[in-house]
């Protein structure tokens, strides 16, 4: 909530006096002190692990975990909108799911026990935030391992940087936006023809097809000059994931092909730090990230007791 509404609902909830500045005020000491458990979390990720961590690791590793990652806009004073890095952490259990458009039950992969990072800077930071969290989750220990993107060349910089081992895919819904522009391209936007081919080839890239799709959109580009430039980046964009577009196979392996669950991050962040009219100072945005960040995973009281070292009775 903003440093507004917590005023309130501290005066009359709880009966204390207290302004919104004053909470602004706590909020630059204490976000500080919660960047630097990060910059610890950051740097003890790096190191090599101890027996103790091993052991642990081995005994509370689930099966299968993923990492999703995805940028939002956020307006810094003076530099103006800024891409705001989120990642999710997050754990893999599949539960009978109905779908509403075939009204069938299928059992699917869902992200559970989510927890966040965010970063407003570079990859390399926002990286090495992303491990740490995922390290403190005994990641090396899980089974399966997958990283979800958008299709963003600096997300797979990330994976292969930090991931390296793990999984790769493209959102599926990312995936299919660029059929449908594809769709569009090739046979006219909103026409039947676009929906009957998107259709027919949604399937086929469902079943690890990207490659196919790639070749027909280039070969279709020589063909049709003025929407060559449209198929051409459509077909690069399938071309350049194909690995990373085997639907089929993940589903059958237990994972989930939809990065919702940091799309939602994102939301939720954005809600609280891109707000109408809102313009942050940069070290005003940063102190609150990983608080912001705790909230949402369920971990604020971990944090709190890591910055906040209460005197000794």
């Amino acid at each position: 909530m903003t440093f507004e509404q917590a005023e309130t609902i501290l005066h009359t909830v709880g009966q204390i006096a207290i302004s919104d500045s004053s909470i602004w005020r706590r909020v630059a000491v204490w976000g500080t002190r919660c960047q630097a458990v990060e910059a610890v979390q950051r740097a003890s990720a790096a190191a090599v692990p101890t027996r103790e961590e091993l052991l642990a690791g081995e005994a509370q590793a689930p099966d299968h975990m993923g990492v999703a990652i995805d940028g939002g806009l956020v307006h810094v004073r003076q530099e103006g909108w800024k891409e705001l890095k989120v990642g999710c952490v997050f754990e893999v259990e599949v539960r009978p799911t109905y779908q509403p458009d075939t009204g069938e039950t299928l059992d699917l992969a869902h992200a559970v026990r989510n927890t966040y990072v965010a970063h407003l800077g570079g990859p390399a930071v926002f990286g090495q935030l992303v491990w740490a969290e995922a390290r403190r989750r005994h990641w090396m220990h899980a089974r399966h391992t997958l990283v979800l993107g958008d299709g963003a060349l600096w997300i797979w910089n990330v994976a292969a940087e930090q991931f390296y081992t793990s999984q790769q895919a493209v959102d599926w819904y990312h995936a299919t936006e660029h059929l449908a522009q594809a769709a569009h391209a090739l046979k006219g936007e909103g026409t039947a023809a676009a929906q009957r081919w998107f259709n027919e080839r949604q399937t086929a890239l469902f079943q690890g097809h990207a490659d196919a799709i790639a070749a027909e959109l280039t070969r279709r580009a020589a063909s049709q000059p003025r929407a060559a430039d449209d198929l051409r980046r459509e077909a690069s964009y399938f071309h350049g994931n194909q690995h990373r577009m085997q639907y089929q196979e993940l589903r059958e392996e237990g994972f989930p092909v939809g990065s919702g669950m940091v799309e939602s991050a994102c939301k939720q962040f954005r809600a609280r730090l891109a707000g109408s009219g809102m313009r942050w100072s940069r070290p005003g945005i940063e102190r609150l990230l990983p608080i912001r960040a705790a909230i949402m995973g369920h971990r604020f009281d971990n944090l709190w007791r890591a910055a906040y070292k209460p005197p000794l009775n």
